[in-house]
């Protein structure tokens, strides 16, 4: 789902089945924003039209015009569908049908976030309980790990720039946890809602992960937890996480499948959370003053 590229006004008012004169309307009066050329020609990012069509509910009409996959702008059919449809395309790594699908959700008015929870974390758990019966080979779980951060990179490029004065979040996943999509998926849930989020990736050792803490001085820190290899050394890095964030007064936000009850109940933390909607609400709610150890929500 890329977000490269641009457009002539004469293009994208061919994508949207429109007139030339339209689109230079709608960009004079800051609905579609719009670059100018050297020579003082409109140029539009692909990034614009899809903010545009989303805003103001507006169909594509010719989505190959746009190098988008055909089908792009069905937003009623996939939207009433999503999750089967999301779900087939990981099942058998078509890239193309995965990124039509989930361009046209967004289309249709679903949130990324939304996206997150409801299409691509529900095909990701269909995917396990498939591994768990024999029908689902790891390589297709791969293959959809691998579509899904083409996805998500592509969301970030449709979302508007985050301002430089927004609040910071940061997150990753501890050493020997190298599950990378739910901490990206976070990153780009929080970016949507206004956060400066910058994902750390995967495997960072617990004294780095505090370095970090203390170095930028986040508002909120995120830790997801798909894996652990030993939970005394998991609890001993997180230890570490925690002696920083105490330090500094951030709120620490744990999720993921490896926390059960009886580990959970060894941590300290802000808030556990099951869904990226969780995070996103409790990142949008608490105070900033907070000492970061809340009760649980």
């Amino acid at each position: 789902m890329t977000t490269r590229g641009s457009f002539t006004p004469k293009q994208v008012g061919r994508a949207l089945g429109v007139s030339e004169a339209s689109v230079k309307r709608w960009c004079d009066r800051g609905l579609i924003a719009a670059e100018r050329t050297g020579g003082g020609h409109r140029r539009i990012l692909l990034a614009s039209v899809i903010r545009f069509l989303r805003q103001e509910g507006r169909p594509l009409v010719s989505a190959d015009v746009l190098g988008l996959p055909a089908g792009a702008g069905d937003s009623d059919r996939l939207v009433l569908r999503g999750g089967s449809e999301m779900f087939a395309a990981l099942e058998s790594g078509d890239e193309d049908r995965a990124h039509r699908a989930a361009l046209n959700l967004y289309l249709g008015g679903r949130s990324v976030t939304q996206i997150c929870d409801e299409e691509l974390a529900s095909s990701f758990h269909r995917l396990g309980v498939g591994w768990e019966h024999g029908e689902t080979e790891v390589y297709q779980e791969r293959r959809a790990c691998e579509i899904c951060h083409h996805l998500l990179y592509g969301f970030r490029g449709f979302l508007p720039s985050v301002s430089p004065d927004a609040p910071l979040a940061l997150g990753g996943t501890l050493s020997d946890d190298p599950y990378a999509l739910a901490t990206a998926m976070v990153e780009v849930c929080l970016r949507e809602n206004g956060w400066m989020a910058e994902s750390y990736g995967t495997g960072l050792p617990g004294e780095t992960f505090a370095a970090a803490i203390r170095h930028r001085r986040p508002r909120l820190v995120w830790l997801s937890v798909s894996s652990i290899a030993s939970e005394a050394a998991f609890l001993r890095q997180y230890e570490t996480v925690v002696e920083a964030v105490e330090e500094l007064g951030v709120a620490l936000v744990v999720g993921g499948r490896a926390l059960d009850d009886a580990l959970r109940r060894e941590m300290s933390y802000a808030t556990f959370c099951q869904t990226f909607a969780h995070v996103v609400s409790f990142a949008t709610s608490f105070l900033p003053s907070s000492s970061g150890r809340v009760s649980e929500a």
